[in-house]
Protein backbone atom coordinates (compact mmCIF):
# COMPACT_ATOMS: atom_id res chain seq x y z
CA UNK A 1 0.00 0.00 0.00
CA UNK A 2 1.25 3.50 -0.87
CA UNK A 3 2.62 5.43 2.10
CA UNK A 4 0.46 8.25 3.44
CA UNK A 5 2.05 9.28 6.75
CA UNK A 6 5.24 10.98 5.59
CA UNK A 7 6.98 13.62 7.72
CA UNK A 8 5.98 16.34 5.26
CA UNK A 9 2.32 15.25 5.35
CA UNK A 10 2.29 15.40 9.16
CA UNK A 11 4.03 18.80 9.38
CA UNK A 12 1.94 20.41 6.65
CA UNK A 13 -1.32 19.03 8.03
CA UNK A 14 -0.42 20.21 11.53
CA UNK A 15 0.41 23.61 10.05
CA UNK A 16 -3.06 23.64 8.49
CA UNK A 17 -4.50 22.85 11.93
CA UNK A 18 -2.86 25.94 13.43
CA UNK A 19 -3.86 28.16 10.50
CA UNK A 20 -7.50 27.06 10.66
CA UNK A 21 -7.58 27.32 14.46
CA UNK A 22 -6.63 30.99 14.18
CA UNK A 23 -9.28 31.42 11.49
CA UNK A 24 -12.06 29.59 13.35
CA UNK A 25 -11.36 31.36 16.63
CA UNK A 26 -12.94 34.40 14.96
CA UNK A 27 -16.18 32.57 14.06
CA UNK A 28 -18.05 33.34 17.32
CA UNK A 29 -16.18 36.64 17.72
CA UNK A 30 -16.85 38.53 14.48
CA UNK A 31 -20.68 38.72 14.58
CA UNK A 32 -20.54 40.04 18.14
CA UNK A 33 -17.60 42.35 17.37
CA UNK A 34 -19.48 43.84 14.41
CA UNK A 35 -22.45 44.49 16.67
CA UNK A 36 -20.05 45.99 19.21
CA UNK A 37 -18.94 48.38 16.46
CA UNK A 38 -22.57 49.41 15.84
CA UNK A 39 -23.48 47.02 13.02
CA UNK A 40 -26.84 45.34 12.40
CA UNK A 41 -27.77 41.91 10.94
CA UNK A 42 -27.14 43.12 7.38
CA UNK A 43 -23.72 44.48 8.36
CA UNK A 44 -22.84 41.13 9.96
CA UNK A 45 -23.62 39.24 6.76
CA UNK A 46 -21.89 41.82 4.54
CA UNK A 47 -18.66 42.07 6.54
CA UNK A 48 -18.29 38.33 7.08
CA UNK A 49 -19.22 37.69 3.46
CA UNK A 50 -16.63 40.24 2.28
CA UNK A 51 -13.84 37.96 3.58
CA UNK A 52 -14.96 35.02 1.47
CA UNK A 53 -15.86 37.09 -1.58
CA UNK A 54 -12.33 38.53 -1.54
CA UNK A 55 -10.91 35.02 -1.42
CA UNK A 56 -13.12 34.12 -4.40
CA UNK A 57 -11.69 36.97 -6.47
CA UNK A 58 -8.08 35.96 -5.80
CA UNK A 59 -8.24 32.16 -5.85
CA UNK A 60 -8.39 31.65 -9.66
CA UNK A 61 -5.11 33.58 -9.95
CA UNK A 62 -3.62 31.83 -6.93
CA UNK A 63 -4.31 28.37 -8.38
CA UNK A 64 -2.47 29.11 -11.59
CA UNK A 65 0.40 30.84 -9.79
CA UNK A 66 1.13 27.98 -7.41
CA UNK A 67 1.14 25.52 -10.32
CA UNK A 68 3.49 27.80 -12.23
CA UNK A 69 5.81 29.11 -9.48
CA UNK A 70 5.54 26.50 -6.73
CA UNK A 71 3.73 26.21 -3.39
CA UNK A 72 6.22 27.53 -0.85
CA UNK A 73 6.40 31.29 -1.67
CA UNK A 74 2.64 31.61 -1.42
CA UNK A 75 2.39 29.52 1.76
CA UNK A 76 4.94 31.69 3.58
CA UNK A 77 3.81 35.05 2.19
CA UNK A 78 0.13 34.25 2.63
CA UNK A 79 0.50 33.28 6.29
CA UNK A 80 2.64 36.35 7.09
CA UNK A 81 -0.02 38.72 5.73
CA UNK A 82 -2.82 36.66 7.30
CA UNK A 83 -1.23 37.20 10.73
CA UNK A 84 -0.62 40.92 10.13
CA UNK A 85 -4.22 41.56 9.06
CA UNK A 86 -5.44 39.59 12.08
CA UNK A 87 -3.61 42.04 14.33
CA UNK A 88 -5.07 45.01 12.48
CA UNK A 89 -8.57 44.31 13.83
CA UNK A 90 -7.29 46.07 16.97
CA UNK A 91 -6.59 49.26 15.04
CA UNK A 92 -9.64 49.52 12.77
CA UNK A 93 -12.88 51.07 14.00
CA UNK A 94 -16.21 51.44 12.24
CA UNK A 95 -18.13 49.38 9.69
CA UNK A 96 -16.42 50.85 6.60
CA UNK A 97 -12.96 50.10 7.98
CA UNK A 98 -13.97 46.52 8.81
CA UNK A 99 -15.25 45.96 5.27
CA UNK A 100 -11.87 47.01 3.81
CA UNK A 101 -9.88 44.97 6.34
CA UNK A 102 -12.00 41.87 5.78
CA UNK A 103 -11.36 42.18 2.03
CA UNK A 104 -7.58 42.28 2.60
CA UNK A 105 -7.75 39.48 5.15
CA UNK A 106 -9.70 37.33 2.70
CA UNK A 107 -7.02 37.85 0.04
CA UNK A 108 -4.29 36.62 2.40
CA UNK A 109 -6.48 33.63 3.25
CA UNK A 110 -6.83 32.79 -0.46
CA UNK A 111 -3.04 32.61 -0.88
CA UNK A 112 -2.14 30.79 2.34
CA UNK A 113 -5.03 28.33 2.39
CA UNK A 114 -4.87 27.37 -1.31
CA UNK A 115 -1.09 26.94 -1.39
CA UNK A 116 -0.90 24.97 1.85
CA UNK A 117 -3.87 22.79 0.92
CA UNK A 118 -2.33 21.99 -2.46
CA UNK A 119 1.02 21.12 -0.85
CA UNK A 120 -0.82 18.63 1.37
CA UNK A 121 -2.65 17.01 -1.57
CA UNK A 122 0.75 16.64 -3.30
CA UNK A 123 1.72 14.29 -0.47
CA UNK A 124 -1.39 12.06 -0.75
CA UNK A 125 -1.09 8.93 -2.97
CA UNK A 126 -3.93 8.72 -5.50
CA UNK A 127 -4.86 5.23 -4.25
CA UNK A 128 -5.50 6.66 -0.75
CA UNK A 129 -6.95 10.02 -1.80
CA UNK A 130 -10.23 9.64 0.07
CA UNK A 131 -8.50 8.55 3.28
CA UNK A 132 -5.83 11.24 2.94
CA UNK A 133 -8.40 13.96 2.33
CA UNK A 134 -10.28 12.70 5.39
CA UNK A 135 -7.25 13.06 7.66
CA UNK A 136 -6.39 16.40 6.07
CA UNK A 137 -9.96 17.43 6.82
CA UNK A 138 -9.52 16.41 10.46
CA UNK A 139 -7.00 19.23 10.88
CA UNK A 140 -9.82 21.60 9.97
CA UNK A 141 -12.22 19.63 12.17
CA UNK A 142 -10.06 19.97 15.27
CA UNK A 143 -9.68 23.65 14.46
CA UNK A 144 -13.48 23.93 14.36
CA UNK A 145 -13.58 22.49 17.88
CA UNK A 146 -10.72 24.40 19.47
CA UNK A 147 -11.01 27.71 17.60
CA UNK A 148 -14.60 28.67 18.51
CA UNK A 149 -14.02 27.57 22.11
CA UNK A 150 -11.03 29.92 22.34
CA UNK A 151 -13.03 32.70 20.74
CA UNK A 152 -16.05 32.16 23.00
CA UNK A 153 -13.84 32.22 26.09
CA UNK A 154 -12.50 35.69 25.30
CA UNK A 155 -15.79 37.09 24.02
CA UNK A 156 -17.47 36.10 27.27
CA UNK A 157 -15.20 38.62 28.97
CA UNK A 158 -15.50 41.11 26.06
CA UNK A 159 -11.75 40.80 25.47
CA UNK A 160 -11.82 41.43 21.73
CA UNK A 161 -8.33 42.97 21.58
CA UNK A 162 -6.70 40.09 23.43
CA UNK A 163 -8.60 37.60 21.27
CA UNK A 164 -7.17 39.06 18.06
CA UNK A 165 -3.65 38.82 19.48
CA UNK A 166 -4.18 35.19 20.51
CA UNK A 167 -5.62 34.29 17.08
CA UNK A 168 -2.62 35.92 15.38
CA UNK A 169 -0.21 34.00 17.62
CA UNK A 170 -1.92 30.68 16.84
CA UNK A 171 -1.77 31.40 13.10
CA UNK A 172 1.92 32.28 13.45
CA UNK A 173 2.46 28.74 14.78
CA UNK A 174 1.46 27.50 11.33
CA UNK A 175 4.29 29.53 9.80
CA UNK A 176 6.85 27.95 12.15
CA UNK A 177 5.70 24.44 11.22
CA UNK A 178 5.62 24.84 7.45
CA UNK A 179 8.95 26.70 7.46
CA UNK A 180 10.64 23.39 8.39
CA UNK A 181 8.75 21.35 5.79
CA UNK A 182 10.12 21.55 2.23
CA UNK A 183 7.61 21.23 -0.60
CA UNK A 184 9.16 18.98 -3.29
CA UNK A 185 6.76 20.01 -6.05
CA UNK A 186 8.70 21.26 -9.08
CA UNK A 187 6.69 23.74 -11.17
CA UNK A 188 6.60 23.22 -14.91
CA UNK A 189 7.70 26.28 -16.85
CA UNK A 190 5.39 28.05 -19.24
CA UNK A 191 2.12 27.36 -17.47
CA UNK A 192 -0.51 30.04 -17.81
CA UNK A 193 -1.40 32.00 -14.68
CA UNK A 194 -5.09 31.23 -15.09
CA UNK A 195 -6.12 27.55 -15.17
CA UNK A 196 -5.89 26.30 -18.74
CA UNK A 197 -7.96 23.17 -18.21
CA UNK A 198 -11.71 23.39 -18.74
CA UNK A 199 -13.26 23.50 -15.26
CA UNK A 200 -15.75 20.82 -14.26
CA UNK A 201 -18.49 23.30 -13.40
CA UNK A 202 -21.03 20.73 -12.25
CA UNK A 203 -18.65 19.67 -9.45
CA UNK A 204 -18.01 23.27 -8.48
CA UNK A 205 -21.72 24.15 -8.55
CA UNK A 206 -22.47 21.23 -6.23
CA UNK A 207 -19.83 22.51 -3.80
CA UNK A 208 -21.16 26.07 -4.08
CA UNK A 209 -24.74 25.10 -3.23
CA UNK A 210 -23.64 22.94 -0.29
CA UNK A 211 -21.40 25.64 1.19
CA UNK A 212 -24.24 28.19 1.30
CA UNK A 213 -25.54 26.23 4.28
CA UNK A 214 -22.08 26.31 5.91
CA UNK A 215 -22.09 30.10 5.59
CA UNK A 216 -25.43 30.15 7.37
CA UNK A 217 -24.17 27.90 10.16
CA UNK A 218 -20.89 29.71 10.82
CA UNK A 219 -22.35 33.21 10.55
CA UNK A 220 -25.79 32.96 12.14
CA UNK A 221 -25.74 29.91 14.40
CA UNK A 222 -23.97 31.93 17.16
CA UNK A 223 -26.68 34.61 16.94
CA UNK A 224 -29.49 32.02 16.75
CA UNK A 225 -28.10 30.20 19.79
CA UNK A 226 -27.81 33.50 21.66
CA UNK A 227 -31.50 34.22 20.92
CA UNK A 228 -32.33 30.89 22.63
CA UNK A 229 -29.96 31.71 25.53
CA UNK A 230 -27.71 28.79 24.52
CA UNK A 231 -23.92 28.87 24.08
CA UNK A 232 -22.96 28.27 20.44
CA UNK A 233 -19.71 26.65 21.63
CA UNK A 234 -21.72 23.54 22.59
CA UNK A 235 -22.90 23.18 18.99
CA UNK A 236 -19.40 23.62 17.54
CA UNK A 237 -17.84 21.24 20.06
CA UNK A 238 -20.29 18.40 19.34
CA UNK A 239 -20.03 19.17 15.63
CA UNK A 240 -16.24 18.96 15.72
CA UNK A 241 -16.13 15.74 17.77
CA UNK A 242 -18.55 14.06 15.37
CA UNK A 243 -16.59 15.32 12.38
CA UNK A 244 -13.37 13.89 13.83
CA UNK A 245 -14.99 10.49 14.17
CA UNK A 246 -16.73 10.38 10.78
CA UNK A 247 -14.05 11.72 8.42
CA UNK A 248 -11.54 8.81 8.49
CA UNK A 249 -14.41 6.34 8.11
CA UNK A 250 -16.01 8.25 5.24
CA UNK A 251 -12.61 8.64 3.57
CA UNK A 252 -11.94 4.90 3.53
CA UNK A 253 -15.45 4.21 2.22
CA UNK A 254 -14.85 6.79 -0.53
CA UNK A 255 -11.67 4.97 -1.63
CA UNK A 256 -13.45 1.59 -1.68
CA UNK A 257 -16.89 2.50 -3.03
CA UNK A 258 -16.31 5.78 -4.87
CA UNK A 259 -17.38 9.37 -4.20
CA UNK A 260 -21.08 9.07 -5.21
CA UNK A 261 -21.66 6.30 -2.67
CA UNK A 262 -20.75 8.77 0.11
CA UNK A 263 -21.82 12.18 -1.21
CA UNK A 264 -25.55 11.68 -1.91
CA UNK A 265 -26.49 10.31 1.55
CA UNK A 266 -24.20 12.90 3.17
CA UNK A 267 -26.01 15.79 1.50
CA UNK A 268 -29.33 14.40 2.72
CA UNK A 269 -27.97 14.36 6.29
CA UNK A 270 -27.19 18.07 5.92
CA UNK A 271 -30.75 18.75 4.75
CA UNK A 272 -32.15 16.93 7.80
CA UNK A 273 -29.87 18.90 10.13
CA UNK A 274 -31.02 22.24 8.72
CA UNK A 275 -34.70 21.34 8.78
CA UNK A 276 -34.28 20.32 12.40
CA UNK A 277 -32.63 23.67 13.21
CA UNK A 278 -35.67 25.45 11.79
CA UNK A 279 -37.92 23.91 14.46
CA UNK A 280 -35.73 23.46 17.57
CA UNK A 281 -36.21 25.46 20.77
CA UNK A 282 -33.64 23.95 23.14
CA UNK A 283 -30.14 22.59 23.59
CA UNK A 284 -31.03 18.97 22.77
CA UNK A 285 -32.35 19.93 19.33
CA UNK A 286 -29.32 22.14 18.65
CA UNK A 287 -26.94 19.29 19.50
CA UNK A 288 -28.94 16.82 17.39
CA UNK A 289 -28.49 19.13 14.40
CA UNK A 290 -24.78 19.43 15.23
CA UNK A 291 -24.40 15.64 14.92
CA UNK A 292 -26.46 15.39 11.72
CA UNK A 293 -24.67 18.32 10.08
CA UNK A 294 -21.26 16.95 11.07
CA UNK A 295 -22.00 13.50 9.61
CA UNK A 296 -23.24 15.06 6.38
CA UNK A 297 -20.72 17.84 5.90
CA UNK A 298 -17.81 15.79 7.28
CA UNK A 299 -18.47 13.09 4.67
CA UNK A 300 -19.46 15.24 1.69
CA UNK A 301 -16.80 17.96 1.80
CA UNK A 302 -13.63 15.80 1.52
CA UNK A 303 -15.35 13.45 -0.95
CA UNK A 304 -16.26 16.40 -3.18
CA UNK A 305 -12.69 17.69 -3.00
CA UNK A 306 -11.45 14.21 -3.95
CA UNK A 307 -13.92 14.21 -6.86
CA UNK A 308 -12.65 17.62 -8.03
CA UNK A 309 -9.06 16.26 -8.02
CA UNK A 310 -10.11 13.03 -9.73
CA UNK A 311 -11.51 14.81 -12.79
CA UNK A 312 -8.49 17.15 -13.09
CA UNK A 313 -5.08 16.54 -14.68
CA UNK A 314 -2.39 15.90 -12.01
CA UNK A 315 -0.34 18.91 -13.19
CA UNK A 316 -3.29 21.17 -12.38
CA UNK A 317 -3.79 20.30 -8.72
CA UNK A 318 -3.26 23.90 -7.70
CA UNK A 319 -5.93 25.10 -10.11
CA UNK A 320 -8.31 22.32 -9.02
CA UNK A 321 -7.88 23.15 -5.35
CA UNK A 322 -8.27 26.85 -6.09
CA UNK A 323 -11.53 26.24 -7.96
CA UNK A 324 -12.75 23.99 -5.16
CA UNK A 325 -12.08 26.61 -2.50
CA UNK A 326 -13.41 29.35 -4.80
CA UNK A 327 -16.74 27.52 -5.03
CA UNK A 328 -16.69 26.85 -1.31
CA UNK A 329 -15.87 30.47 -0.41
CA UNK A 330 -18.34 31.87 -2.93
CA UNK A 331 -21.11 29.81 -1.37
CA UNK A 332 -20.16 30.98 2.12
CA UNK A 333 -19.78 34.62 1.03
CA UNK A 334 -22.96 34.95 -1.03
CA UNK A 335 -24.75 32.75 1.47
CA UNK A 336 -23.78 35.00 4.37
CA UNK A 337 -25.04 38.08 2.53
CA UNK A 338 -28.27 36.56 1.19
CA UNK A 339 -29.03 34.71 4.42
CA UNK A 340 -28.34 37.90 6.36
CA UNK A 341 -31.16 39.55 4.44
CA UNK A 342 -33.43 36.53 5.00
CA UNK A 343 -32.71 36.45 8.74
CA UNK A 344 -33.41 40.15 9.11
CA UNK A 345 -36.62 39.97 7.06
CA UNK A 346 -38.02 36.57 7.99
CA UNK A 347 -36.02 35.23 10.92
CA UNK A 348 -33.46 32.53 11.60
CA UNK A 349 -35.82 29.59 11.07
CA UNK A 350 -36.61 30.65 7.50
CA UNK A 351 -32.86 31.10 7.03
CA UNK A 352 -32.21 27.44 7.91
CA UNK A 353 -35.05 26.23 5.66
CA UNK A 354 -33.59 28.26 2.78
CA UNK A 355 -30.20 26.64 3.43
CA UNK A 356 -31.82 23.19 3.38
CA UNK A 357 -33.35 23.97 -0.03
CA UNK A 358 -29.94 24.95 -1.38
CA UNK A 359 -28.37 21.67 -0.23
CA UNK A 360 -31.30 19.71 -1.67
CA UNK A 361 -30.64 21.30 -5.08
CA UNK A 362 -26.96 20.47 -4.59
CA UNK A 363 -27.86 16.79 -4.21
CA UNK A 364 -29.89 16.92 -7.44
CA UNK A 365 -27.04 18.56 -9.38
CA UNK A 366 -24.61 15.93 -8.14
CA UNK A 367 -26.95 13.04 -8.95
CA UNK A 368 -27.80 14.25 -12.47
CA UNK A 369 -24.47 15.70 -13.64
CA UNK A 370 -21.47 14.91 -11.41
CA UNK A 371 -22.16 11.18 -11.04
CA UNK A 372 -22.10 10.86 -14.85
CA UNK A 373 -18.89 12.89 -15.06
CA UNK A 374 -17.15 10.64 -12.53
CA UNK A 375 -18.36 7.53 -14.32
CA UNK A 376 -16.99 8.85 -17.63
CA UNK A 377 -13.65 9.70 -16.01
CA UNK A 378 -13.44 6.19 -14.56
CA UNK A 379 -14.08 4.64 -17.97
CA UNK A 380 -11.44 6.85 -19.63
CA UNK A 381 -8.82 5.93 -17.05
CA UNK A 382 -9.58 2.22 -17.27
CA UNK A 383 -9.17 2.34 -21.06
CA UNK A 384 -5.89 4.28 -20.79
CA UNK A 385 -4.44 1.61 -18.51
Amino acid sequence: MDRLWSKRFVLLTTGMLFLYTGFYSLIPVMPLYIRHQGGNEWDVGLIIGMFTLSAVLFRPFVGGLIDRLGRRPFIIGGIVFFVLFMLMYNWIAGIAGLIVLRFLHGASWAFSNSALGTAITDEIPSSRRGEGMGWYGISMTLAMAVGPLIGSLFVKNQSFSLMFHVAALISFGSLLLVAFSPTPYQPRKGKAILPDEKPKWSVMFTIFLMSISFGGITTFLPLFAESLDISSSAFFLVYAITLTLIRPIAGKITDRKGEPFVIVPALLFIVLALINLSVVHGLAGILCSAVLYAVGFGSAQPALQAAALRVTHPDRKGAANALFFTSFDLGIGLGSIALGWISQSMGYRTLFLSSALSVGISALVFTIFVRRLLRTEEIVRSLST
